[in-house]
Formats: structure tokens, sequence, C-alpha cells
């Protein structure tokens, strides 16, 4: 009995010894936990302090509001539903009239997307503020324009109430507002997961073979492109060692340098198709062909195994997803 106890510590003891060595494995190679204390995840969400509930839930109705399209039939949520995966689970995004995208682009994930580096594919926008004016205008989305957007908004007397509260009584309603206050909700939306407990110290946080899920991931260089506290959102080159299968599809090019965001991996099972074309359906496969396009190397059905278990511990905990109710004409 004693020599079985004994056995016993000496595992734990060992789990928890690889445990704080993976942690700091995966901090070295620049993985970032999202915080577990609600001050430090502000001060990285809302370094300037603006955020208050009264704007969230401003930029929430707006970003449900379907009456800031042409046609007021589309919405942010539609193609950033909230109660899947933050994106539309489409291969090509579908707008105003159901016109696709030129580029065969697809939806990108809203969700953590305060942490990205750069927003849109081509990363032509610095933040979430600046990106929302971008999908309003574009015509094959939701067609708008600035001036329509504000004449909607200002005749309806519980927008012009809530930004009356939110911003003073004096408050002018213009197009930057509408999007600035849309970009504040957008900042909330962030979903910590396991892996985040783990890295944030809780050991058993992540069973051993998302362990060595996490490892392998590390170890087969994928944390050269996807990392930070968005394991993904940084611009970077693509098919760099080899030309990717659906190059054609698109014509897409990326932006300045021929960079292209690179896409988050948190809630990555419930964002299919992937690729900015929308041209994978399963995980795995992503994983192959990201394998020999940008790391120029053959990896095994062993360790696509690996990394796809570790990939599913990144599916996290999303809240105030509920949609809300909107005000009448």
């Amino acid at each position: 009995m004693k020599k079985e106890k004994l056995l016993m510590g000496l595992l734990v003891f060992s789990s928890i010894l690889y445990g704080n060595s993976l942690i700091e494995k995966a901090k070295n190679n620049n993985l970032l936990a999202i915080p577990d204390n609600k001050i430090e995840l502000y001060k990285i969400i809302d370094p300037k302090g603006l955020l208050t509930p009264e704007k969230i839930l401003l930029g929430k109705k707006l970003f449900f509001e379907p009456r800031l399209s042409k046609a007021s039939d589309i919405s942010c949520a539609t193609c950033h539903d909230l109660k899947a995966g933050g994106d539309d689970n489409v291969p090509v995004a579908v707008g105003h009239k159901g016109g696709k995208n030129p580029f065969h682009l697809n939806s990108p994930t809203v969700f953590n997307a305060v942490f990205f580096d750069r927003q849109f594919w081509d990363g032509r926008s610095p933040d979430l503020e600046d990106q929302a004016k971008g999908p309003i205008q574009a015509g094959v989305e939701m067609a708008a324009t600035p001036a329509l957007v504000e004449q909607r908004v200002n005749a309806i007397a519980e927008y012009v109430s809530d930004f009356k509260k939110v911003y003073g009584k004096d408050v002018k309603i213009d197009f930057d507002l509408v999007t600035s206050t849309i970009g504040a909700f957008e900042r909330t939306l962030v979903t910590p997961s396991k892996f985040d407990d783990f890295l944030n110290g809780d050991t058993n946080a992540l069973n051993k073979e998302e362990k060595k899920g996490l490892n392998t991931f590390i170890d087969k260089g994928c944390v050269g492109c996807h990392k930070g506290m968005g394991i993904g959102g940084s611009m970077q080159p693509f098919d760099v060692a080899a030309e990717f299968k659906f190059s054609n599809i698109g014509g897409f090019k990326g932006g300045k340098g021929g960079l292209i965001k690179v896409g988050t991996l948190r809630n990555i099972t419930q964002t299919a198709p992937y690729f900015h074309n929308g041209t994978f359906e399963k995980l795995e496969d992503v994983i192959k062909e990201m394998a020999r396009i940008q790391l120029g190397i053959k990896i095994t059905q062993e360790e696509v195994d690996s990394i796809l278990l570790f990939l599913k511990a990144l599916d996290g905990r999303k809240s105030n997803t509920d949609n809300p109710t909107l005000p009448k004409e």
C-alpha cells in the first residue's frame, strides 16, 4: 500500500513538473494566455479605458442591427454568428442581393479579433473600430453609405437616447461614432479556453494527449505564425515553401508585400471551411497543407492527430452572445 501511494505521488509530481516545463516552453515560444483576471484583461482589450457597460450594450445592438445595411436585411451578426464560431461557415462571404466576395474571401471570426495585429485578410485596418466601417459600405456586403447609416440611426428615438446616455446629451451621431461603438462591443468578444487555464498555471487543465499535442505543435514550428494571445492575427507571407493547393481560387494575393493575415486557431473546430478562400473542409487536411506549404515538411498522421487534439483544446468559453432586443422604428 505504501509503495502504491509512493508511486502515485511520484506520477503526480512528474506530471506537475512536465506541465510546468511545457508552460514555460509555450511562453518562450510566444504563446500567450488570455488573462484570468478581468482587470488585467481589460488593460489589453481596453487600453484607453473607454469601455462602459452602456457602450458595450449599445455596440451590441448595432452589431445585430440589420437597418445599418442598404436593404435592412444584413447585420454584422449575419456573417459573424456569435452562436457558432463567430463566422458564417460558408466558403465565400455572401452579402447585398446575394452578392459574393469578388476574391472568394470568406468571413474570418470576430471572436478574439481584438488580439490581432491587423484586421481584414489583407491587414488594411489597424483596429476593430476602423474595420467596422468596411463591411457596412462594401457594395457586396451591406452596401450602405455613411449618410444612410446616420439618417437611419438618428431616426430611431431609442438609439438617440442610448447615444446620449453613453456620450453625453450634445453628442453628434455620425458614421464614425456608430462604427467605433460597434468596435467597442467587438473588443469584449474573447473566449478563454482550457489552454489558457493551463498557461495561467493549472497544470491539469490539459490532459496528457492535449499536452503532447501542444508539444508537437511547438516542435513542428506551427508557432512561427500561430502565436501571441490570438494564436494568429499577425501578417505573414503565405505558401513560402510550396504553392498553396487552391491558390487559383479567388486570385487573392494578400496586402502590402503579399502578406496575409494569419487566421486565429482559437475555436478553430467551429470555423470551417478554412483558409482565406474557404477551400478546405477538414481540419486535419489543413494541418497537412500548412506543414507542406509553410514549413516545407511532410507531417505524419500521428503528428496530425496529436496537433488536432491540442487545437480542440482551444475551443473557448463564450459570453454576451445572446441576441439583444432592438429598438422599434
